[in-house]
């Protein structure tokens, strides 16, 4: 595939774009990109988005810096590939770099709190118009819908996202395919067991020298196993840099986490704020490095390979299930984020308002996160 300047221009200010704006974790960046990607400029459709959002879904790294990846790939090649990704990332990056560098100098985080008030039940609202318009493609039939409520029911529940996403494709494939459904019962019997992870806390001194090797080594190493949410980041930190290497400390460790919180884009950016922390610049540098470049393989790999997949009877019915249960975890995910968030009638206001500016007046994604984050931080005092 010929690289085009005019799309690769095209790709880039898109996912610079979603870069700067995309607060919220995966479930919002997907959100954006399908509104994007999709409903605006139809360069991909439903179906094909989909397929994409279930296939991330089953490889390690930051699902929504793969998707973006994927759709670079799609719409202009190899560096297409390499544009739209390093372009979603720049921006996270970037900002993240300056709070590290705020931080160490100063010692202090940056005062948003009263924007992300705003922002937060905003992406709600994002979310869930996603969510919704995802689900009508992928429930296409009553069988796959009643799947998708039985796997937002096990995650609402705290069982593995990664098991259920595996044990929903498997069942769905087989009740779709030519085993019908008594075998997809008996594989549900056997293999309906959950799993918890969970970090344990320990006391790190940091100050111990830090070799550069052994840092982009460790988010290499990360990237490249790194399954599920960006926040399981957080286990593999603390068992690696604070208990391990005794690089960081169990606050630096929290600070790291809230300015992954703060800023747009991957929350895998935690990476460059550690490494900027515990070696500079080209610290910062080789933990980014490390830990996105595994995900630029897997989806290298994963392009050549999907669509051939995509034609096999057993695997298009294993998708059909594995996308089923991506919108059902997204669903889960904006329940989950509603508790959490809409705790206060300003909150609920904005959801409120996002919402109906969202699905009924079509309003972008950009503009609804723009005037949450006023509305929140004008409403804050009222909090």
């Amino acid at each position: 595939m010929t690289a085009d300047p005019g799309r690769l221009a095209e790709l880039a200010r898109l996912f610079l774009k979603l870069g700067l704006i995309g607060f919220g974790g995966p479930a919002a960046h997907i959100a954006m990109m399908e509104e994007e990607v999709v409903a605006r400029r139809r360069w991909l459709s439903r179906e094909h988005f989909l397929d994409l959002v279930g296939a991330t879904n089953l490889i390690p790294g930051p699902n929504s810096t793969e998707m973006a990846i994927h759709v670079g790939y799609l719409r202009s090649g190899w560096a297409g590939l390499l544009i739209a990704g390093l372009c979603f990332i720049f921006p996270a990056v970037l900002i993240t770099t300056g709070f590290a560098w705020a931080y160490v100098n100063f010692g202090t985080l940056p005062q948003v709190v009263p924007f992300l008030f705003g922002i937060k039940p905003a992406l709600i609202a994002i979310i869930l118009a996603a969510v919704w318009r995802l689900g009508r493609t992928a429930a296409k039939d009553f069988p796959l819908l009643g799947l998708g409520c039985a796997v937002a029911v096990a995650s609402l529940l705290g069982f593995n996202e990664i098991a259920v996403l595996v044990l929903g494709g498997v069942t769905g494939m087989l009740w779709r395919s030519r085993a019908g459904p008594l075998a997809a019962l008996a594989w549900m019997s056997a293999s309906a067991t959950g799993s918890a992870a969970a970090a344990a806390g320990g006391a790190g001194a940091a100050g111990a020298t830090v070799s550069l090797a052994k840092l982009g080594l460790f988010f290499l190493k990360v990237g490249a196993v790194l399954y599920g949410s960006g926040y399981v980041l957080v286990a593999f930190l603390e068992g690696g840099l604070v208990r391990d290497y005794g690089w960081l400390t169990e606050a630096q460790l929290m600070d790291a986490i809230a300015i992954g919180q703060l800023t747009p884009g991957p929350v895998l950016s935690t990476a460059t704020f550690v490494g900027y922390v515990l070696a500079g610049v080209p610290g910062a540098a080789l933990a980014t490095a490390g830990i996105f470049l595994p995900s630029f393989l897997f989806v290298a790999a994963l392009s050549l390979v999907l669509p051939r997949l995509r034609r096999s009877r057993w695997m298009a019915a294993f998708f059909d299930a594995v996308n089923m249960s991506s919108v059902a975890l997204m669903a889960a995910v904006t329940v989950k984020l509603s508790v959490a968030t809409l705790t206060s009638w300003p909150a609920w206001a904005i959801a409120l308002a996002a919402a109906a500016a969202g699905l009924r007046w079509k309003l972008n994604a950009t503009w609804l996160v723009l005037a949450g984050a006023v509305i929140g931080r004008v409403l804050w005092a009222w909090t």
